[in-house]
């Protein structure tokens, strides 16, 4: 069945609960100030990434990729008040951004900022995680979630996201980061640890639980 997309677009964002005052005013610095603002989160993702919280109750949530901090916000909105948002960046210039709103949001409690490559920080974490969020470079994709799956618990999570790449993934010709999404994608799927499926919301997000 053919969908109008912008308008469908337009429809579930009017009937989707409004973007908060904290998150919106992130939103629009990060337009104004930063650089390809686009790779934002956004209202959509964004609440379904808190509804996710939840609904999985996660006590650890580690994100690779913070940018300006809006998936963050909306993680460590919903996380219980004991539970902690572990978010790693390598872009020190972010870090003023990130810090304000945080603490804006309520939410500078309940996270724990690293900044540096995200391929040295995570072999030196020994926590037991419910959630992982990949949103950082995409041709590490695969080297991302190879470090982080013995860290995840049985039933845990891993979600990565722009796997679509606005449809890209599916030309015959494919640019390099295109190209490790798709074995990235192709990897999980053939990962008999995990059972996943791929949410065609915003570009796209690979949702994996783990099995054993």
């Amino acid at each position: 069945m053919g969908l109008n997309t912008a308008a469908i677009d337009a429809y579930v964002e009017q009937l989707s609960a409004p973007e908060d005052t904290t998150l919106s005013a992130l939103s629009r610095e990060t337009h104004l100030k930063v650089p390809r603002p686009q790779m934002i989160s956004g209202n959509l993702q964004g609440k379904f990434l808190e509804m996710m919280v939840h609904m999985l109750q996660p006590k650890n949530i580690l994100e690779i990729g913070t940018f300006t901090g809006y998936s963050g916000i909306c993680f460590a909105k919903a996380l219980p008040i004991d539970g902690t948002l572990t978010t790693i960046d390598i872009n020190d210039e972010l870090e003023e951004i990130v810090t304000r709103h945080m603490q804006q949001a309520g939410v500078w409690n309940k996270v724990n900022f690293l900044k540096g490559n995200a391929m040295e920080i995570i072999p030196t974490l020994h926590e037991t995680y419910d959630l992982v969020f990949i949103d950082a470079d995409k041709h590490n994709y695969p080297n991302y979630y190879n470090l982080v799956i013995d860290k995840v618990r049985k039933g845990g999570y891993i979600v990565a996201d722009n796997v679509l790449r606005r449809g890209s993934v599916t030309d015959e010709k494919k640019d390099k980061d295109t190209q490790a999404i798709h074995d990235y994608n192709l990897m999980v799927k053939a990962d008999s640890r995990v059972e996943n499926f791929i949410l065609p919301l915003r570009d796209g997000l690979n949702i994996a639980r783990k099995l054993v």
